[in-house]
């Protein structure tokens, strides 16, 4: 039999698990986390381009595609499997999502101000961006470290199989065709930077 294969938020093929599909995804968020923690060092303006690039990727890649994924197919895997998601790693991870989200709509604020030429809005943004920054990095080690390895002793195999099929699935409802190649662009454009 044929092992599944899925496309990744990082726009590689995949035969992996489930785990190893979000840890690669990881790697990906992280090139941009350095990214984005070295705009902090640099003056915004000029730069409003390079920042709206970045909030973009976070948005779509970091959320929308991988966070997503997490929430709607994994998370319910390990629920299914004894692992509650109130409280415990799963609980913390929906709320460090959550937490993510609101330095987003912080930084999305900054940047409107910005645009205004609100040169005020400057800290806000850079604050926000850096506390970002260092959540999703504890974020993404506790994911690596604890929950997925949790995950890949808790869910048998044939889940596993139907887990990275329903991320291939929300792959083509959520993103789309063409939009891995899209990202990974412009996190690649965002790397340059550093």
């Amino acid at each position: 039999m044929e092992p599944t294969v899925a496309h990744g938020c990082d726009g590689a093929l995949h035969s992996e698990s489930p785990t190893q599909i979000l840890s690669d995804e990881h790697r990906v968020i992280e090139r941009v986390l350095d990214a984005l923690e070295g705009m902090t060092r640099r003056p915004v303006e000029g730069n409003l381009a390079r920042w709206q690039q970045a909030l973009d990727f976070i948005r779509h890649f970091a959320d929308q595609c991988h966070h997503i994924k997490e929430e709607k197919v994994l998370f319910p895997a390990l629920e299914e499997h004894g692992i509650p998601s109130d409280g415990g790693p799963v609980g913390m991870m929906l709320i460090e999502h959550e937490e993510g989200r609101s330095y987003v709509r912080a930084m999305a604020a900054a940047m409107v101000l910005l645009e205004a030429k609100n040169s005020v809005a400057t800290e806000s943004l850079f604050s926000s961006a850096r506390a970002y920054v260092r959540l999703l990095r504890e974020h993404i080690q506790k994911e690596d470290e604890i929950l997925f390895r949790m995950a890949d002793e808790v869910i048998p195999a044939d889940k596993q199989k139907t887990i990275v099929a329903a991320f291939a699935q929300h792959e083509v409802e959520e993103m789309g065709a063409g939009v891995h190649e899209k990202y990974l662009a412009i996190a690649r454009q965002l790397e340059s930077l550093v």
